[in-house]
């Protein structure tokens, strides 16, 4: 089933394919396909060519590590991310490491990178749901995370799963309708609130 988005103007294909499933299958992704993912995490763009960003990812073949992933997450997204085949935690460098000084955009970075992945994922056939659910200092306990970094997000990798093959509602999740906020609402021009590209002014 096709979940792409309905764009009001032309985007790239990858972009419309893009969404975060629910439901995923055990199907294990070739570890080939998770290195070419996590390379396009590494030539995203960053502030002064930081690259705060950083990633503890485990695979079901390798329980354990998986398992304290999974014990990372607040119980809501547990329920669901056990199924998937492979598991990160999206962690940042709070500093710059040329001076030392606040990076207040690293998390923004992370979220470049992490967009870049899930790209690259698409092109795949591999679906990408993040995470905000996670308990930081578990994992900074759980993975010897080093003072100056912080885990931020979670990330689920996988194959979807065949209808019928899964939870009920999560297969429901997945089918709810997409939407978005038309640019309207968020791309000004002139001052605060006023309509900028999307509309004539």
């Amino acid at each position: 089933m096709s979940r792409g988005a309905s764009p009001d103007h032309p985007i790239h294909e990858l972009i419309s394919e893009r969404w975060s499933p629910y439901s995923y299958s055990n199907r294990p992704v070739p570890r080939a396909d998770l290195l070419s993912i996590f390379e396009a995490a590494r030539w995203a763009a960053s502030s002064f060519n930081e690259q705060p960003w950083r990633y503890i990812v485990a695979t079901r073949d390798s329980t354990d590590d998986f398992e304290r992933i999974l014990g990372c997450l607040l119980e809501g997204n547990r329920t669901w991310a056990k199924e998937a085949p492979a598991l990160a935690l999206g962690c940042i460098r709070q500093t710059f490491s040329r001076n030392d000084k606040p990076n207040r955009v690293a998390q923004h970075d992370l979220g470049l990178a992490s967009a870049s992945l899930s790209l690259e994922a698409t092109s795949r056939g591999v679906y990408v749901h993040q995470m905000a659910g996670l308990m930081p200092e578990k994992a900074r306990d759980v993975f010897g995370i080093p003072e100056g970094f912080e885990a931020v997000t979670a990330l689920a990798l996988g194959y979807r799963a065949e209808p019928g093959t899964s939870d009920p509602s999560l297969l429901a999740r997945d089918e709810r309708p997409r939407n978005r906020r038309p640019l309207d609402e968020f791309v000004f021009g002139g001052k605060w609130g006023r309509p900028g590209l999307a509309s004539n002014r």
